[in-house]
């Protein structure tokens, strides 16, 4: 039973939003020249969900970063304890999302595609599963369960859907008088901003937008994105101070056959990556036709011991998202990896990812390519810059063959590190990893997910509407009888 307390605070709220929605009204009604009064009431929305998302991103950062913290903790107590941290977080963070937000399980890029293709007058619900409050606060909630838990996650994916949902909520209080907006573009400019929030990467997430979303002409919304992006990363900025996500590698002067290794890194990293997500693709069809709950947390436990058994019998580098791996290789004088360096952070991806918890591919792909660049540039006994070339193109080879957007790859791993001057080897390992992922599987792992989820709403929407016709033949019936 609601008290009268909280529907009086509840009607309170509500007058002061109509108040303010009133006084807005007012004061743009003044405004004489009728395209500047437009204009403005366009680019409110963004610029207000501009900052919200950035809020939100900061604040979703340091808590991902308190989660691995925590992680390290229980590590230098005691590793063993791994045994019972692991399954634990893995099987609560899967707990959440199938029990409050289905939809709100993996990456959320593929979720953001599909909410974009379905996106109509009346596909509202459709949309609603994929972005909403409640998506928001379950992808937070399960991904920092496995950050916690060690898993070999990102929070660059979730972030980009938590904010195509910031973006969605705030189209959805705009009034009836306000000038209309697709929310097409609100859905693809949240992306866009997110994902330059998440990696403070602005060129990225503008790339990201016209290269992986949208289909449509970006001349009609450019504005839009520029500004949002904009907005987004100076607010992330703001809390955060200027920032590189990794720092500044050393390359000087690279060899002049140096495009020989680059065109052999991309080359594998583009077959692995595109390997590893079929093998994902492949687990979700295994596992698709466990039709019991209990068998599908029984693989979550045993997904989380795994882990743990990887972890303490062969390698701790195994958990997290990664990034510590880049900074090693990069930054200090341990250049070269083991083989299984590569090999257990793509495990760790298969393995955290099939969950079906929350968590992206993004920070652990780059992870991995990093592992290949290094592990290659040790076959070579390169030399410093040399060798952080290779890592830099494992990178956006690894990248390039999940997403299957090089230009978006390169770009971020150029704001990531500011070395402009290898542009061109990068470009280069984009499209020869994007070349080589083409050979294990023509379609990207993103595709392949959006068109899951497109699939799954359909047939959900379908078996409502039959369901309802069917109680209104009943009830028809009833009638007659």
């Amino acid at each position: 039973m609601i008290s009268p307390l909280v529907n009086s605070k509840n009607k309170n709220l509500m007058k002061i939003i109509y108040w303010l929605r009133s006084q807005l009204k007012r004061s743009f009604d003044r405004i004489r020249n009728e395209n500047l009064k437009k204009n403005a009431l366009q680019a409110i929305p963004f610029w207000v969900a501009s900052i919200i998302t950035g809020i939100i991103a900061v604040a979703y950062a340091k808590l991902f970063l308190y989660a691995e913290k925590l992680t390290a903790l229980v590590i230098n107590y005691h590793v063993w304890l791994l045994f019972i941290l692991m399954p634990t977080c893995f099987l609560l963070a899967w707990w959440v999302v199938k029990r409050f937000a289905p939809y709100a399980r993996g990456s959320g890029i593929p979720q953001v595609s599909a909410a974009i293709q379905i996106s109509g007058p009346t596909t509202g619900a459709m949309v609603d599963k994929l972005l909403s409050v409640r998506v928001i606060v379950v992808k937070i909630a399960s991904s920092l369960a496995m950050a916690v838990g060690g898993a070999t996650i990102g929070r660059e994916g979730p972030t980009i859907q938590i904010a195509a949902s910031v973006y969605k909520l705030v189209y959805q209080v705009l009034p009836s008088w306000w000038p209309r907006i697709a929310k097409q573009n609100m859905i693809v400019t949240g992306a866009a901003a997110g994902l330059a929030a998440a990696f403070n990467t602005p060129l990225g997430g503008i790339v990201f937008a016209i290269e992986e979303l949208t289909k449509t002409h970006f001349s009609y919304f450019k504005t839009a994105i520029f500004s949002s992006v904009i907005i987004a990363g100076l607010t992330a900025q703001g809390l955060l101070g200027p920032y590189l996500y990794l720092g500044y590698p050393k390359i000087d002067n690279p060899a002049p056959f140096i495009f020989l290794g680059v065109i052999l890194v991309a080359l594998i990293t583009g077959m692995l990556s595109s390997g590893m997500a079929k093998l994902i693709m492949f687990v979700f069809k295994l596992k698709s036709r466990m039709t019991f709950k209990y068998n599908q947390a029984i693989y979550v436990v045993c997904a989380g011991l795994a882990m743990a058994f990887l972890a303490y019998f062969v390698d701790l580098g195994i958990l997290g998202s990664g990034k510590d791996l880049m900074v090693r290789v990069l930054f200090t004088h341990d250049k070269y990896s083991a083989w299984y360096t590569p090999v257990l952070k793509m495990t760790g991806s298969v393995i955290s990812f099939t969950t079906g918890a929350a968590g992206g591919v993004f920070a652990p792909a780059l992870s991995a390519g990093a592992g290949v660049g290094s592990l290659i540039s040790g076959w070579f006994k390169l030399a410093e810059g040399d060798a952080n070339l290779l890592i830099l193109a494992g990178m956006v080879g690894f990248l390039t063959g999940v997403t299957r957007s090089p230009f978006t790859s390169v770009i971020l791993v150029l704001e990531m590190t500011d070395r402009n001057n290898v542009i061109f080897h990068l470009i280069l390992a984009g499209m020869v990893s994007s070349l080589a992922a083409v050979l294990i599987d023509k379609h990207s792992f993103y595709d392949h997910l959006k068109t899951q989820y497109v699939k799954e709403l359909t047939a959900a929407e379908k078996e409502s509407a039959l369901v309802a016709v069917l109680d209104d033949k009943s009830e028809t019936t009833g009638l007659q009888v």
